[in-house]
């Protein structure tokens, strides 16, 4: 089969791979219906995270289960399914915490831009949907695979509450799919931290009451400007970088909640600060595999629609057009179609 391979920065090719295969018994093979490009990959696309070989790509997938391995008893061929880009048994302590992305047993799932995919740990990383879905209902089923599920962790982790204020920071498809969380978690003012218009209006969409377009200390004096000075109840970070997190942290009232989702790069916390602000911190790669049954449940009800995030649709072969246009910000995220 062919998929996608990173070489180097900006260097993405559609090449032939090894065709997977069942390995171990708790495996299973799954023809990709979808996949797509992260914001997360334009890290080592971009040469900021290093890379020594010829990396395959891809951790967000949803598709038809072709073969499973003898283990296997809870998702069987001809299934339509979704995983979480950690593969977790769903059994270990820490997944039976609702941290199956710190599984002790945990895969990083790789290779997903691609027409087929082996998935470790399949009883334990697979949620199979009803039915076999509509067309039109794969964009939001594979938004389930990475960025709703990262997303939902955010508003999760940022402790949103009914009425209260919540702040977005960063307007990718995690930040847009964090205001979406918060609708349904029921905040009563969302407040979005974008400069794209686009961005904004979908933002707008999915909920948000206000935008800041202002950032650093600037969006941080806006914030508490539009809280009579006491900063927003929860804040989701949804971007990774120094800056993104200090103005997460300094937007926050005293005693309240930062989630953070994106994958920090360069960034350093004063731990004096911290003791200060009384700010309650926490995040991670979030354990998707915690939602998807809920989150499944919302989308086949036709209660969110996370896919409106895609805003490019290509075929695989040309994923390497997928990569330029996130990278230029000319698409917020590409769905790539076998």
């Amino acid at each position: 089969m062919k998929g996608a391979m990173l070489y180097g920065p900006r260097d993405i090719r559609f090449e032939e791979r090894d065709d997977p295969k069942i390995i171990h018994p708790t495996d299973a093979l799954i023809r990709v219906s979808a996949a797509c490009v992260c914001g997360s990959d334009l890290w080592p696309y971009r040469g900021i995270q290093e890379i020594t070989e010829p990396t395959p790509m891809g951790h967000e997938y949803c598709g038809i289960v072709e073969e499973v391995g003898s283990d296997v008893t809870s998702i069987k061929p001809g299934q339509f399914v979704i995983g979480s880009f950690f593969a977790s048994d769903n059994t270990c302590p820490h997944c039976q915490a609702g941290y199956q992305s710190s599984c002790q047993h945990r895969e990083f799932v790789t290779t997903a831009q691609a027409s087929m995919l082996r998935v470790p740990l399949a009883d334990g990383t697979l949620v199979a949907t009803p039915e076999i879905p509509a067309d039109d209902l794969l964009p939001s089923l594979l938004a389930l695979s990475d960025v709703m599920g990262t997303g939902w962790f955010a508003a999760v982790a940022a402790n949103v509450q009914p009425g209260k204020t919540a702040v977005v920071v960063g307007d990718g498809a995690v930040g847009l799919l964090g205001v979406l969380s918060a609708k349904q978690m029921g905040a009563g003012r969302i407040i979005a931290m974008s400069r794209h218009e686009p961005r904004q209006k979908l933002a707008r969409e999915f909920g948000a009451t206000d935008i800041v377009t202002e950032r650093g200390d600037e969006g941080v004096a806006r914030i508490k400007e539009m809280t009579s000075g006491i900063g927003a109840d929860s804040v989701l970070e949804c971007v990774g970088t120094q800056q993104s997190m200090m103005q997460a942290i300094g937007s926050i009232r005293p005693g309240g909640y930062v989630g953070y989702v994106g994958v920090p790069h360069g960034v350093a916390l004063d731990g004096e600060a911290l003791f200060f602000a009384h700010v309650h911190l926490h995040g991670g790669p979030a354990p998707v595999r915690r939602f998807l049954p809920e989150l499944i449940d919302l989308v086949w009800s036709g209660k969110i629609s996370p896919g409106k995030v895609f805003d490019m649709t290509l075929p695989l072969d040309q994923v390497a057009e997928g990569y330029r246009a996130m990278d230029e910000r000319r698409a917020i995220k590409v769905l790539l179609r076998p």
